[in-house]
């Protein structure tokens, strides 16, 4: 089980174990809307050198044969805007190389689910969270990693499955990253490389769009290669996960999430009880507060939603109306009209994210394909080994276009 491990002090936020003080910045980063993308603070993380990383990398089971420089990776905490669009703080990973290049091409890189905030990738709690920067960065990125909103160091809960904040949060890292990285005496080329895994499929696609809108003084989408992501959540992924496409513990976990995450935003419910069984309507909002595991529920929750959601809540899950139905468009628009190179990487296999997710985007882009990666399974998981496999394929790409 993981543990939530950080500390306050002084009003910054210090991970344990990090290797010096955070240091607050107070130079602007170009952001708009009050401040977005400011820096509130840096710490240093890791330094890595070529052989480490590579180390790092063979743990958890990501490529090493790109790697061709030590790492320098920072944690910052940065000012962006939730839901609401109201002021807030996130944070998230910034990685540069030691290869002297003072001209940095970018890449940002969206996670996937993760339930404890500290499996961030600011976090660094293992080589996973941690791997698709590292490999970036190795290559001669400079590799950007939004942890989103509520999770890492940002407050509150966090808002799964919301493109709009992930977009937004991941735009303001960008800002920020440019900020920190003029501190190292290095610039962050215009160009955005923009991937992401799993969840991170769709906040990719949202940040390239975003991008590609003009959203950004200097930042613009270069390309993006999204992998293994839940682009059609009403006409694809809802439907697997209640209808059996999808195995426990996933089926049951994603979908209350999306759900209990959802009701903050969009008001699905009025008390729990409306939604979810017995006894399952008393804890499961707990479930989803930044703290608890996935271990945590797959021993909390049953196997089937029919056991987990009242027939009310099957019925809204099954035929989406109103609010809901709303916010399942706006998230599934995330695909619509981009412009860029785009290629969306997949895993036919995939046991969690079916590959109609892929075709749905793929056929509102302008010029993207959905690239095969095999099966290359990760801890028995072919949904897994997507993010490693696609890791590979989208640094061989993005170097291709460089």
């Amino acid at each position: 089980m993981r543990l939530l491990r950080y500390t306050m002090i002084l009003g910054l936020v210090l991970v344990a174990g990090a290797s010096s003080a955070a240091v607050a910045v107070a130079q602007p980063a170009g952001g708009d809307d009050g401040g977005r993308g400011d820096v509130v603070a840096v710490q240093p993380l890791r330094g890595l050198d070529a052989e480490a990383v590579r180390g790092t990398l063979a743990e958890a089971r990501f490529g090493t044969g790109d790697v061709r420089f030590g790492v320098d990776a920072f944690q910052v905490l940065y000012r962006t805007i939730d839901a609401r669009r109201q002021a807030t703080v996130a944070s998230g990973l910034l990685v540069l190389p030691r290869s002297g290049e003072r001209q940095l091409r970018v890449v940002s890189y969206a996670h996937g689910t993760e339930l404890n905030r500290t499996d961030a990738p600011s976090m660094w709690r293992d080589g996973w969270a941690v791997g698709p920067a590292l490999a970036y960065a190795s290559a001669g990125f400079a590799a950007v990693a939004p942890d989103y909103l509520g999770m890492g160091l940002g407050p509150g809960p966090h808002p799964f499955l919301n493109a709009t904040t992930e977009a937004s949060a991941s735009l303001d890292l960008l800002r920020a990253a440019r900020t920190v990285a003029a501190g190292q005496r290095r610039a962050l080329r215009r160009e955005v490389y923009v991937t992401g895994f799993s969840q991170g499929g769709s906040a990719a696609t949202a940040l390239g769009g975003t991008l590609e809108r003009g959203a950004d003084d200097w930042f613009r989408l270069g390309a993006l290669a999204p992998i293994a992501g839940a682009f059609d959540v009403r006409g694809t992924e809802l439907p697997a996960l209640i209808g059996g496409a999808v195995a426990p513990p996933y089926n049951v976990g994603y979908t209350a999430y999306l759900v209990v995450a959802w009701n903050r935003l969009h008001g699905l419910y009025q008390r729990p009880e409306e939604f979810f069984a017995a006894p399952y309507a008393a804890t499961v909002e707990r479930l989803y507060d930044g703290v608890h595991t996935g271990e945590d529920l797959a021993a909390t929750l049953p196997g089937t939603p029919e056991e987990l959601f009242t027939p009310h809540g099957l019925a809204v899950l099954r035929q989406p109306s109103g609010a809901f139905a709303a916010a399942l468009a706006e998230h599934d628009a995330s695909c619509d009209g981009i412009r860029a190179p785009a290629r969306l990487l997949v895993d036919r296999a995939d046991e969690q994210v079916p590959v109609a997710n892929s075709d749905f985007c793929a056929a509102r882009l302008r010029a993207g394909a959905v690239v095969d990666l095999g099966t290359h399974p990760y801890n028995d998981s072919a949904h897994l080994g997507a993010n490693i496999a696609g890791t590979a394929a989208a640094l061989a790409w993005f170097r291709q276009l460089g």
